[in-house]
């Protein structure tokens, strides 16, 4: 597991955050003002996705 920050502009923040969330296994994101309040700070938490299992159909039994 591992913590994500992005600073951003506002208006992207729901972007990114959707984005994140399609790469990795992420929780809510946690949202700070920057110190001069013109952007955000995003935190998520967020872990690899595991890799898909698949079924060998092909082989006889």
């Amino acid at each position: 597991m591992f913590e994500i920050r992005v600073i951003c502009e506002r208006d992207d923040a729901d972007r990114i955050g959707q984005t994140l969330a399609a790469a990795f296994d992420t929780g809510p994101a946690r949202q700070c003002p920057t110190r001069d309040h013109k952007r955000t700070r995003l935190y998520f938490t967020a872990d690899h996705r595991p890799e898909p299992t698949t079924v060998d159909m092909s082989r006889e039994h």
